[in-house]
């Protein structure tokens, strides 16, 4: 990057932005003062688990004079970088360090050392945390941000989002008694932990991994606030503000989120009813079809995504359902019906085994059960209610279920709300 001395001169010029970092060097006798080894470190890092970048050492970063560096120091300032990169960076940073020459305003040549940080498939951390750059400036990654990181860079290393630590917990965070009955029995809290993938080590620490706490958070929440159901019913078909009758935030484990979502669903839709030959209820809805509608959002959603959470409306006339993410590998919105992927492995594999409590589903003994057959059953079902089969679209990184209701004005069905 900044393989020229014209681009490079041209940059400096213009000033640090998100790919160029400029330092001045200042000395103790012998020894590198400036700048200070941790915010050097925090600099590269920032570039590393950005887009890359530049950093220049023996350049004012205000003035953008260039200072230069002694002949005779710069083997000290190499040995900072070196140190910084190898020792103090986790994972070691592979940066490769140039010698040149660049012009001052007097237009002599004076020493300095350029820098080179390539973007990394990893994401690295500095004494001071996690970093990324925007801008000119170094700034801390928030839990959210620093999640989303994980994901994209984990792509490409086969390590699953659901699998990942986040920052700031510990197993104090999750309720290890809803946890223990998937517990081995020979095996201690601890250890079970740690082998069904619910805590990571990091540093040391034991951190809760994603799937752990949305599965046995106390508070998922309090570290993953996106991590959650909205739901809301309107009066009419339309999302207006106006017409809102009725909202509900699902939060919890996952298993809760489902339970409340799924009887917001049914508090909430109409009901109908025939007299012949025998009075019945009509639903609005086929319930089975809206659980597994319900479950399949919250398990193949993508938690990286900040600032998304699952949005569920109830109108007069249908149920909208958006879960964040495109579908995952090559599935599509036409070959969802026939094939399946599963983008939070460790999550399908816990609800697989989490007996239904408190949810009335008829035919239903677990939260997940046969992969592949949870879209094709709320197709048939949802046509068969409505006559008119549910619609997937595809939105960016969104995903929309429509189901429609049951057509009350039609057939002599009476209604009640």
């Amino acid at each position: 990057m900044l393989d020229s001395l014209e681009e490079l001169l041209r940059k400096i010029r213009l000033g640090e932005d998100s790919v160029l970092e400029l330092k001045s060097v200042r000395f103790r006798g012998d020894a590198v003062v400036g700048p200070a080894r941790n915010d050097l470190a925090d600099d590269l890092t920032a570039m590393a688990n950005t887009a890359g970048g530049v950093c220049v050492l023996g350049v004012d970063d205000r003035t953008r004079e260039i200072e230069g560096l002694a002949i005779e120091r710069l083997d000290a300032v190499e040995r900072l970088v070196r140190e910084v990169a190898n020792d103090a960076v986790k994972p070691p940073l592979l940066v490769t360090i140039v010698r040149l020459e660049l012009p001052s305003t007097t237009g002599d040549m004076r020493p300095v050392l350029k820098v080179d940080v390539p973007r990394s498939p990893f994401v690295h951390r500095s004494p001071g945390g996690y970093f990324h750059r925007l801008g000119s400036s170094t700034r801390e990654l928030t839990p959210e941000l620093l999640a989303r990181l994980f994901q994209v860079r984990s792509q490409g290393l086969v390590v699953r989002f659901d699998e990942q630590a986040v920052p700031g917990t510990s197993a104090a965070d999750l309720d290890v008694e809803r946890a223990r009955r998937h517990f081995p029995p020979s095996d201690s809290d601890e250890t079970a932990l740690r082998k069904l993938l619910l805590v990571r080590e990091v540093d040391g620490a034991l951190r809760c991994t994603v799937g752990g706490l949305l599965l046995f958070g106390r508070d998922p929440q309090q570290h993953l606030p996106n991590a959650r159901i909205e739901a809301v019913r309107y009066r009419g078909v339309r999302a207006d503000a106006n017409y809102q009758i009725d909202a509900r935030s699902c939060t919890g484990p996952l298993e809760d989120q489902i339970a409340a979502a799924t009887a917001f669903v049914e508090a909430n839709m109409r009901v109908g009813a025939t007299k012949k030959p025998a009075r019945a209820d009509l639903p609005q809805f086929d319930m089975r079809a809206v659980f597994e509608a319900i479950v399949n959002a919250v398990v193949h959603r993508d938690y990286s995504i900040y600032g998304s959470k699952v949005r569920l409306f109830v109108f007069d006339d249908r149920l909208e359902l958006y879960s964040p993410g495109a579908l995952p590998n090559s599935v599509t919105v036409d070959t969802m019906a026939v094939r399946q992927a599963t983008r939070n492995e460790l999550i399908v594999r816990f609800l697989s085994k989490t007996p239904i409590a408190r949810v009335g589903v008829p035919g239903r003994v677990h939260f997940v059960e046969a992969r592949g057959e949870g879209v094709p059953l709320i197709l048939e079902a949802g046509r068969r209610v409505s006559g008119r089969e549910p619609l997937y679209e595809l939105f960016d990184d969104e995903l929309r279920l429509t189901i429609y209701g049951r057509p009350f004005e039609q057939g002599g069905e009476e209604t009640a709300e």
